[in-house]
């Protein structure tokens, strides 16, 4: 069976993104790109919220074609694009998917069954990346399996909690390091 990974960058104090949803706020060093690079690099299918998706086809399709932008930068373009991409949405209409091809949208209430379902299915990983609100939706409900958390040196004070969740929930450390010439912090627990 296909694993479910959340890969999200966090702070110490538990916050997913600053106040004002300002994902900017977050410190982001070099690793993490190299990091959600290899992470793409073990999987097939991107799971994502509406807004995470919009955000990410508004910026990654023609990264791949910019000699200016980083080599991992393009690389994780080229994989991005090339992936089934299944968006958790209520409103997006499908005309607005371009210029991405191989994307399904899917409404909130068949969610956690598409879900499901493509864990059943052959092939890779399946991520989530951002969509904090899915993917805090899909742990409740028993449907991730592994929390990759990269814990940056920054305290925010405020901003959107990483965790919303009805019940306490219990994990297990997988794995815990320094990322490479960074002062991030993989923890990666199972679910």
């Amino acid at each position: 069976m296909r694993k479910v990974v959340v890969t999200n960058i966090v702070t110490p104090d538990g916050y997913f993104e600053g106040p004002g949803k300002d994902f900017m706020a977050m410190p982001e060093e070099d690793a993490f790109d190299e990091y959600n690079a290899e992470r793409l690099r073990a999987a097939d299918t991107l799971v994502l919220g509406r807004l995470t998706y919009e955000g990410a086809r508004a910026y990654w399709p023609g990264v791949a074609g910019d000699p200016g932008a980083r080599p991992v930068l393009r690389e994780m373009s080229r994989l991005i694009n090339a992936m089934d991409k299944t968006v958790v949405s209520d409103s997006l209409p499908p005309e607005r998917t371009a210029p991405w091809r191989g994307t399904r949208i899917v409404n909130r209430g068949a969610a956690h069954e598409a879900v499901a379902g493509l864990k059943r299915s052959p092939g890779r990983d399946i991520l989530i990346f951002g969509s904090h609100v899915l993917w805090n939706d899909l742990l409740t409900h028993g449907l991730v399996d592994e929390l990759h958390l990269m814990v940056g040196p920054r305290i925010l004070g405020g901003g959107t909690p990483a965790f919303e969740l009805p019940a306490p929930l219990s994990l297990q450390l997988l794995e815990a390091r320094q990322l490479p010439s960074s002062q991030l912090v993989l923890i990666r627990y199972g679910v």
